[in-house]
């Protein structure tokens, strides 16, 4: 054959390289319902969350710790590090779609010598190795350079799977950073308005533990004139060491809350300081929780799933074609001289080109255990994504669920603080002109304060379901859905 005949058919075969076999990846057919079911009532000036969306509540101070995240956290930092690998991973996976070439400069040094003829004759014993002859030497030294060009010609694209595999997986690393991002940002933030309402629930505390001893007060003064009993003193005393009690409790708690904030914004727990202000002056957004299907963008666990379910198609792709023959072409080429000096000049020129063919006889059923494993691994990944999808619409119905309750129980709540205070000051001035006992007083008391604490809590919660609801749908984020067909490459953005 000649070269110009040689040349073609390899162009030829170059041109159909990469027509891929195995199957296509298309997404798993998923039954997402229409609207959500949640009885929250969405304000017509709500909307959907944006991507900074923990400035809606309008704290610069937990802007100033989600900031710092950005930068410190150490989990976003990690994240970071893996999408470098995911795409240094990538550019290797993509190295076998080109020629490898490689280049040698050799020396080859020689000496070859023949003996002379020297009569040793009297000589003594032993001097005619050392005097008995003479040698004469030769050097030689041979210098060459070599290209070498290696191919494994990609005719069933599995190299070019393993290319799309590789970029699906440094997308998935995307994906997973925005994952760990939106959970580090909503950690921060329930964390802050845990540690607030702390600072509430110790606010309310101190405030009934001072009215728990003016009214001490007021019982030991009627006391010393006779007009209450020990036993009137007595039960206050009680009271009062209760709400005392409660005290150091819920200062650890805000204690705890805070130092909890620095290793989420990666800051030294000694250096957190925050001054949170009281929750009911804090502005609570309205958030706009569109439709279910939105939920397939805007929630990136749920493309990192599916970034790994078409990563895991390739492979089997991949696997595949590894039942078919591969096809290797090496060429060489090269110069080789005497001397050094003339080696780019007239010398001895060395070309070669190889090619070779090579198809598994038999393995033992190596190739068809790794293709049913790569197979099976496929079908765990499509049932991951499945509950993927499944965990997010249910982690929006909670949140929906969540805001909507907790916002009514804060309603009831409140009234029911607003009947027990007017309760208390009708009680207090009933007992001023002895016309109701200590007891109905300590009752009223009691259930003042405990709905007082109670409100704060769920004051709480009503925040919590806020930032719930930002995280169950995504915080804003929307990034591309991977519904392209198999051939298409995801390049990492």
């Amino acid at each position: 054959m000649s070269s110009e005949r040689r040349a073609g058919a390899l162009l030829a075969i170059l041109a159909v390289a990469g027509c891929g076999v195995g199957p296509r990846y298309h997404r798993p057919v998923l039954d997402v319902p229409a609207a959500f079911t949640s009885p929250l009532q969405v304000p017509p000036a709500a909307q959907v969350p944006p991507t900074d969306w923990w400035r809606n509540f309008g704290v610069p101070e937990l802007d100033r710790l989600i900031g710092q995240a950005a930068v410190a956290s150490p989990d976003v930092q990690a994240a970071a590090a893996r999408i470098v690998q995911a795409d240094q991973a990538a550019r290797v996976a993509g190295s076998p779609l080109l020629p490898g070439i490689t280049g040698t400069v050799t020396q080859n040094y020689q000496r070859t010598g023949n003996q002379n003829s020297v009569s040793t004759a009297g000589l003594p014993a032993g001097f005619g190795a050392l005097f008995g002859g003479g040698h004469t030497y030769t050097d030689t030294r041979i210098y060459s350079a070599e290209l070498n060009a290696s191919y494994e010609v990609d005719f069933w694209g599995m190299n070019l799977d393993a290319l799309r595999s590789a970029k699906a997986l440094a997308l998935y690393s995307r994906f997973d950073a925005q994952t760990v991002w939106l959970t580090t940002s909503s950690s921060i933030a329930n964390t802050y308005f845990q540690a607030a309402g702390y600072r509430d629930r110790l606010a309310i505390a101190q405030g009934n533990l001072k009215s728990s001893l003016d009214v001490l007060a007021y019982y030991r003064g009627r006391l010393a004139v006779g007009t209450a009993s020990l036993l009137d003193v007595s039960q206050q005393e009680a009271l009062v060491a209760g709400y005392r009690a409660q005290i150091p409790a819920l200062q650890s708690n805000y204690e705890q809350e805070r130092i909890a904030l620095g290793i989420l914004a990666g800051i030294p727990p000694e250096r957190i300081s925050i001054d949170p202000k009281p929750l009911v002056s804090l502005h609570l957004p309205e958030v706009a929780p569109g439709l279910p299907s939105d939920l397939l963008r805007r929630r990136p666990d749920v493309e990192s799933a599916e970034a790994q379910l078409v990563a895991q198609n390739q492979t089997v792709r991949q696997d595949v074609a590894s039942f078919f023959p591969s096809l290797q072409i090496t060429a060489s080429g090269g110069l080789s001289s005497l001397a050094l000096s003339t080696i780019t000049g007239p010398g001895t020129v060395v070309a070669s080109l190889i090619s070779q063919l090579t198809q598994t006889i038999f393995d033992n059923g190596a190739k068809s255990g790794t293709l049913g494993e790569a197979k099976g691994r496929y079908r765990e990944l499509a049932a991951d994504y499945a509950k993927a999808v499944l965990q997010a619409l249910n982690d929006t119905e909670t949140a929906l669920t969540q805001v909507s309750y907790a916002a009514a129980q804060e309603a009831l709540e409140a009234e029911a603080v607003r009947t027990a205070q007017r309760s208390l000051d009708i009680a207090r001035a009933q007992l001023g002109v002895g016309t109701i006992d200590i007891v109905t007083v300590l009752n009223t008391q009691t259930t003042l304060f405990g709905d007082q604490d109670t409100l704060a809590q769920v004051r709480i919660a009503r925040f919590e379901a806020v930032v719930s609801l930002y995280k169950a749908l995504g915080g804003g984020w929307s990034g591309p859905v991977l519904s392209a067909p198999p051939h298409t490459v995801y390049p990492p953005s």
